[in-house]
């Protein structure tokens, strides 16, 4: 619902500086609000900073009592390349192009999509809003708040001088990302074994594996990624899959590398270094690598249990984005996976911050909680894993989010790139960021007001 009324000015508090957190402080700062974002690391681009430097980490991202925060935030290896075209990644207005002098390929290395954000964080003037170097510790409401008018409490402390800094926000935004914090299996085994485990969350490059046994674990893109660069320098590598059924793309790779093999799941590990597999098979292994995912982790945040993390499902989140008995005052930027993201996430902060304006009113806290119970249920009539909760899959959930806060849906190219690049990547698995036949789409995209009514990037100067 919209409100014709004089808009309200708040000072907001976003934490990240990431895809997520950038446009989300463009959008509050347009709106008119006081934004400070905070930022752990010493530039923007969250999860697209990639740092090679992982030693310090505890190589299964396990939180100790004494320091429940990750050392390493990005997740990113050294090789990785997008996995969707970057025509359909940029945010509305400001489109994703090639720029002569840096990599000008459809499916880009992560530095590309680094440099594009770092465009847009110069373009629209954001850095100015940025503290950097700045880990937000502790976020909570303050106990004297009114239940309609909560104000917050934000610890922050200055990575490099060891400062603590205590403050008072009217709102807080989380934009912190999904993809540190390792998501491990439960293995038989697996706290004895004596050889090298490690989570993808900090593997760089595949020269420490070379003439190694490696298994690595879990059907995802990174770790079929992985597994064919650690076989271009490993003895061995073992790729455990929950089932055999596997794409055409796989199967493809399966059968050029000789040395990398197809298994079921792990069973046990035992402490002489064998691998038990689900059907008996077993090999003895130097390392392991988990590619087996992310889970939802907020530890500066202490909202009494009104907000928590429960087998990956936050909530409860009214979207994706609001806790109902929270709401306006706390929010969620970037929480919803399997979508196109940037453009989501731009839709996101635009309602954000209409609601903390009063330009835009929620519905009651009952009606809210109604829509995530309904939004459960339809879930689990479809069988879906609570765990998979935030994963979306499907362009009509984001139509319908766009048209509730009267935000431009999807184009249907947009939509036809996305669903292409994932069709040529279960035939193609390999080569399908270098080889592809989707011309005519690519036209239909480059002609389209997303890409002909702004002027060349290269024109654009700083606000």
């Amino acid at each position: 619902m919209v409100r014709d009324m004089n808009h309200q000015t708040k000072n907001v508090c976003v934490i990240g500086a990431g895809p997520s957190g950038l446009v989300a402080a463009r959008e509050l700062r347009k709106e008119g609000h006081k934004v400070v974002v905070m930022e752990q690391n010493h530039d923007i681009g969250g999860q697209w900073l990639y740092d090679p430097k992982v030693e310090g980490e505890d190589p299964l991202g396990r939180a100790t009592i004494d320091n429940k925060f990750l050392k390493v935030h990005s997740s990113i290896y050294e090789s990785l390349r997008l996995t969707s075209p970057r025509e359909i990644m940029g945010y509305t207005d400001f489109p994703f192009v090639e720029k002569k002098g840096r990599d000008m390929r459809r499916f880009p290395s992560h530095r590309e999509l680094f440099l594009y954000l770092k465009d847009f964080c110069d373009h629209f003037g954001l850095r100015g809003m940025i503290r950097f170097n700045t880990r937000v510790e502790y976020v909570s409401f303050m106990a004297d708040s009114d239940d309609r008018r909560l104000r917050w409490v934000v610890k922050s402390r200055d990575v490099r001088a060891e400062t603590v800094v205590e403050e008072v926000f009217d709102a807080v935004v989380v934009a912190s990302g999904h993809y540190s914090q390792p998501r491990l299996p439960a293995i038989r085994g697996m706290d004895s074994w004596k050889r090298r485990q490690l989570h993808s969350h900090v593997y760089r490059i595949p020269e420490p594996f070379r003439n190694a046994v490696v298994v690595v674990v879990g059907n995802s893109m990174s770790g079929h990624d992985i597994s064919m660069e650690v076989a271009g320098v490993a003895k061995e590598v073992y790729l455990s899959v929950k089932s055999l059924d596997i794409f055409d793309g796989l199967a493809k790779v399966i059968a050029k590398y000789e040395n990398l093999h197809l298994l079921p799941e792990i069973v046990c590990l035992e402490e002489e270094g064998r691998v038990v597999f689900v059907d008996g098979s077993s090999v003895i292994a130097d390392t392991i690598i988990y590619c087996t995912g992310y889970s939802y982790a907020f530890p500066f945040l202490d909202t009494k249990g009104i907000v928590v993390v429960d087998d990956n499902r936050v909530g409860p989140l009214y979207e994706h984005t609001f806790p109902p008995s929270l709401a306006p005052s706390l929010s969620f930027v970037g929480i919803p996976k399997k979508i196109i993201g940037f453009p989501f996430f731009e839709s996101q902060a635009k309602w954000i911050a209409e609601v903390l304006s009063e330009k835009r009113t929620l519905p009651s806290r009952e009606e809210m909680m109604q829509s995530i119970q309904d939004f459960y249920r339809a879930r689990e009539a479809k069988g879906i894993p609570k765990r998979y909760t935030h994963e979306i899959a499907e362009f009509e959930y984001c139509d319908k989010f766009s048209d509730m806060v009267d935000f431009p849906r999807l184009e249907d190219w947009r939509k036809e790139l996305c669903v292409s690049a994932v069709v040529n990547s279960m035939v193609n698995l390999e080569t399908y960021r270098d080889v592809y036949d989707d011309f005519e789409l690519l036209q239909v995209a480059h002609q389209s007001p997303h890409f002909t009514q702004f002027a060349p990037q290269e024109e654009f100067q700083p606000n």
